[in-house]
C-alpha cells in the first residue's frame, strides 16, 4: 500500500485500525528498548504481513510509551535526580552529585536536538528514504559491529557514580545515531557507555537516564505535529490504543534486557542484530521484500 500522509505528516497508522495498531505497539514495546531498533521492526513486520507501513509519526509518538516505561521502571533513579537536583538548586550546591548528572543529562541531550531539527523534513516525511529497507538492514549489521567491538575490548568496571561529562557528551552524541531507522536509540548509546568502559547493567541504566529528555521531546513534537495536521478523533484513539500496550511491553522489556546484562552479556543482540540486517538484505536482492 502507499503511504498515506496528512499534510505531509506520515499518518499510515490511522488506517490499520485498533488490532492491528495494538499488535504493532506490543512490537514497538519490546524493541523501542532493546537495543536492535524498533523502527526497523516497525518497517519489517508490516512489511511481511503485507500491512500498511504505520508511518514515521507512530514511530516518533510511540516515544513516549518509552517514557513512560523508562519513569515507572527507573523511579528511584528519576526521583532522586529530579528532588535531589531542585534541593541542590535551593542550596545553591552545584557539586551535588544529582544536579551535576541532571544538569549534564542537560546538556548531552543538545546535539540530538540540533540534528533532529535540521533532518526534520527528511525523517518524518511521507516516503522518507532513510525508512527504506536496505538502510536498516546495513544499519543492523554495522551497529552489530560495533556492539560486538564494545563487548571484545571494553572493561566493563565502571558505574554510573564514576560518570563525568565528557562521558555523558559521548554518550549524547552517540544518541544522535538513533535518528537513523536500524540503528536504535537503546542500541547507539548502549554501544557508547560499553565503549567507555561501564558495566553492562550501569551502561543500560546510563543510556536509558540520558535518553528521558530526547525521548520526552521527540513523542511531545510528534503529537504537536499530529495536532497541526487536525488528526481526528478516531485516529487520536488508534493511537492511544498503540501507546498503552506499547508501554506495558516496554516495561517488560527493560526488565529482560537488565536481566540479559546483569546475568550474561549484549551478544544475543549483537547475533539478532546482525543476523536482521543480513536477511534483509538478502530479502531485497532475491525479491522477498520490496
Amino acid at each position: 500500500m502507499a503511504d498515506i500522509c496528512t499534510q505531509g505528516v506520515d499518518t499510515g497508522f490511522v488506517g490499520l485500525g485498533y488490532a492491528k495498531v495494538a499488535f504493532l505497539g506490543l512490537v514497538q514495546g519490546i524493541t523501542e528498548l532493546l537495543p536492535i531498533s524498533s523502527t526497523a521492526h516497525m518497517r519489517i513486520v508490516p512489511a511481511v504481513l503485507g500491512w500498511q507501513d504505520p508511518g514515521s509519526a507512530f514511530s516518533a509518538a510511540m516515544q513516549l510509551a518509552a517514557l513512560a516505561a523508562v519513569i515507572s521502571y527507573f523511579w528511584g533513579d528519576v526521583r532522586d535526580l529530579l528532588f535531589g537536583s531542585l534541593d541542590a538548586l535551593t542550596r545553591r550546591d552545584f557539586s551535588d552529585r544529582h544536579f551535576r548528572l541532571a544538569s549534564w543529562i542537560v546538556l548531552a541531550t543538545i546535539p540530538i536536538v540540533i540534528a533532529g531539527v535540521a533532518l526534520s523534513g527528511v525523517l518524518n516525511a511521507c516516503n522518507s528514504p532513510l525508512r527504506s529497507l536496505s538502510v536498516i538492514g546495513w544499519s543492523c549489521i554495522a551497529m552489530a559491529i560495533l556492539l560486538a567491538l564494545a563487548e571484545i575490548f571494553a572493561r566493563h568496571k565502571r558505574t554510573i557514580a564514576e560518570a563525568s561529562l565528557a562521558d555523558a557528551l559521548l554518550v549524547g552524541v552517540a544518541q544522535i545515531g538513533a535518528l537513523i531507522p536500524g540503528v536504535s536509540r537503546s542500541g547507539s548509546t548502549l554501544t557508547a557507555a560499553l565503549g567507555l568502559g561501564f558495566k553492562r547493567a550501569e551502561a543500560a541504566r546510563f543510556s536509558f537516564l540520558l535518553g528521558l529528555p530526547a525521548i520526552a521531546l521527540a513523542g511531545l513534537k510528534e503529537l504537536w505535529e499530529l495536532h497541526k495536521v487536525h488528526l481526528d478523533a478516531h485516529g487520536w484513539s488508534v493511537l492511544a490504543t498503540g501507546l498503552v500496550v506499547a508501554s506495558i511491553s516496554a516495561f517488560f522489556a527493560i526488565w529482560g534486557l537488565m536481566r540479559v546484562l546483569e546475568r550474561f552479556s549484549a551478544w544475543p543482540f549483537v547475533i539478532y542484530r546482525g543476523l536482521l540486517g543480513v536477511v534483509l538484505l538478502l530479502g531485497l536482492a532475491m525479491g522477498w521484500l520490496a
